[in-house]
């Protein structure tokens, strides 16, 4: 169900806030066991929280999340639940605040049903870098989930929560939901609070939300936007009502096509996400033919800015303030060593070298720099750009979900996978992604939306009026 169908039932006591949740967590018991979409699954806080929930809503008295069973990233800090980063380093991790999406969720009511699954730091492209396991594709537990929210996707995906909040730092919250046929979206850069987000890249970081259908999205966003005090990035710009556009005529708007992210993607990807302009041309949008020449330096740029901040980010986690110790060293830099060595994984490890490098006196210049120039480059195209469109349509990714074991240990193939959605990130947008067709195997395809900065609810409408005319079952339009 949607989330304004719940909504009704909730109402109309129709069901309950306490039977919802508890159908939800016996979902998770039968099925998650499979997929391993949660890392934490908070049962007797769900209940608690839903009991809660009713009494607010036998006065009359509901907000729109009030009683909606939602998912939370395990990076995103819950008072009092453990929030690990599916890292050893934070296995045993309980923060002693929320983070502010997480407030605003409880100020309306909502159920958290627990913490999800993803790449350790949210570093990672398929979510199989957890210490915890990674998560398996609910379309075919053979295939990963994508990353780094693939516990939040699979959730979704599985009917194990009405809805959840991710991250997305180069497509984490998009690319997920594409391999897993839900629907994805990264708000603009300053949007939603990254306050109690266990920073990855701070210049890139956005708290995302995964759901059922565009407006489903916009739903959750209107609840967890705005300006935070505490979040000296967020900005006062944003405007909700972010479901205002739903159902509006879209027939006048240009949409772009830039023909670089058409290149080496998988034949049925290009076909699919050719096929849905085809359909925005039938609506009487018109289709602009447009260009990102920078495209090609993105995936590089991307990971040399995340790599850098990433490896300043998590200097913190040293074994001394809070996290994982090694029981090994004779002296303080001997524990701090093998403490980081110990607790974090390969992929971070790996991260931390190559931002560490990239920082370092004679390499600067040559590294970092050059990547921030890249960022500027790539900004100034999406300006050229909406200079002459409304949205930008791409695929998500350059393929569907491929098989657990395929590609995690192939740096070049994992970290090229993210030149669809990169872009975004380093040029702060607001995206959405969405299902546009199946391939042969009957994986899901993503395509996706890009908009004008805190134009999010352009690129809502324009998704919500694909998803409403396409036939997800039938895979035709």
């Amino acid at each position: 169900m949607t989330l304004t169908e719940l909504r009704k039932k909730l109402d109309s006591h129709e069901i309950g806030a306490v039977e919802l949740a508890q159908d939800y967590l016996k979902k998770i018991k039968e099925r998650d066991a499979v997929i391993n979409s949660y890392i934490t699954v908070c049962e007797e806080e769900a209940i608690e929280m839903a009991k809660k929930a009713q009494g607010v809503i036998d006065r009359g008295e509901a907000k729109p999340l009030t009683g909606i069973p939602v998912s939370v990233k395990d990076n995103i800090c819950t008072d009092g639940i453990r929030t690990t980063c599916a890292s050893r380093m934070l296995e045993d991790f309980v923060p002693v605040y929320d983070a502010t999406a997480v407030a605003k969720l409880k100020a309306e009511n909502y159920v958290m049903l627990g913490k999800t699954n993803m790449d350790e730091f949210a570093m990672g492209g398929s979510s199989q870098t957890s210490y915890f396991g990674g998560p398996t594709n609910p379309y075919n537990t053979d295939c990963v989930t994508g990353g780094s929210s693939g516990g939040a996707a699979a959730s979704v995906a599985a009917g194990l929560c009405a809805a959840a909040l991710g991250s997305d730092t180069g497509g984490s919250v998009r690319q997920p939901s594409a391999f897993c046929g839900v629907t994805g979206l990264k708000p603009t850069y300053g949007t939603v609070s990254r306050w109690g987000l266990i920073a990855f890249a701070s210049s890139l970081d956005q708290i995302g939300v995964v759901a059922n259908s565009a407006e489903d999205t916009a739903y959750v966003l209107n609840t967890i936007y705005g300006y935070d005090e505490n979040d000296a990035t967020t900005s006062q710009k944003s405007m909700g009502d972010y479901t205002s556009m739903v159902g509006e005529d879209i027939s006048k708007l240009k949409i772009g096509v830039p023909k670089e992210f058409f290149e080496g993607t998988d034949d049925e990807v290009r076909e699919a996400v050719l096929k849905a302009a085809d359909y925005y041309k039938h609506l009487g949008c018109e289709i602009v033919e447009c260009s990102l020449p920078s495209l090609k330096y993105a995936v590089a740029a991307y990971y040399l800015i995340s790599s850098a901040e990433a490896a300043s980010n998590l200097s913190r986690f040293d074994g001394i303030k809070y996290g994982y110790r090694s029981n090994v060293g004779e002296d303080y830099n001997e524990l701090i060593k093998n403490t980081r060595r110990e607790g974090f994984g390969n992929e971070v490890k790996h991260r931390i070298m190559l931002g560490n490098y990239a920082l370092c006196s004679g390499y600067y210049d040559a590294y970092y720099n050059n990547a921030r120039r890249i960022r500027t480059q790539i900004r100034n195209e999406y300006s050229a750009i909406f200079e002459k469109c409304d949205v930008i349509l791409t695929p998500t990714a350059p393929t569907t979900a491929y098989k657990i074991g395929e590609q995690e240990n192939d740096p070049v193939k994992m970290y090229t996978a993210d030149i669809c959605t990169v872009t975004v990130n380093i040029a702060g947008l607001p995206a959405i992604s969405t299902t546009c067709g199946y391939d042969k195997n009957g994986m899901p395809i993503g395509m996706s939306l890009t908009g004008k900065a805190f134009d999010e609810k352009t690129i809502v409408a324009v998704c919500d009026k694909f998803e409403k005319d396409f036939d997800r079952k039938e895979c035709a339009l």
